[in-house]
């Protein structure tokens, strides 16, 4: 099995792209259902949920990472060295796995989680160019 292309990002960086993802994502759903809609609907965790599943899949195949982890200098790359995006199929499964909790909880010593195992992907700090 190939090494990750990189070192893999810390933990804090990746806490921190998943609270602005969860942010954003609570942001669409109140901007869609009104703040006294978000706040009465039960549904409202549910729809956020989603969201943040498909932004987060749909944009980590399109440009690398999340909107939390493009704002975080955090990229999810395949783990085949090449620095290349996931597919969308991949990026789904992914997400889902995130959704579930537990799999990014249980992770290997380079910090890959079940998740990014499933996947085929890695987590890695964008580095700026020189």
């Amino acid at each position: 099995m190939p090494s990750p292309p990189d070192e893999t990002a810390s933990w804090g960086r990746r806490v921190i792209a998943l609270l602005v993802d969860w942010f954003a994502s609570t942001l669409v759903v109140v901007v869609v259902l009104g703040p006294a809609g978000w706040s009465e609907n039960r549904g409202s965790s549910f729809y956020t949920l989603l969201v943040f599943a498909l932004e987060s899949a749909v944009l980590t195949a399109v440009a690398g990472g999340s909107f939390g982890k493009l704002a975080t200098r955090l990229r999810v790359v395949r783990n085949d060295g090449s620095g290349r995006p996931i597919d969308l199929l991949r990026s789904l499964l992914r997400q889902v796995l995130v959704c579930l909790v537990i799999p990014p909880l249980i992770f290997r010593p380079d910090g890959r989680g079940l998740h990014d195992l499933a996947a085929g992907s890695v987590t890695v700090t964008i580095r700026p160019s020189t």
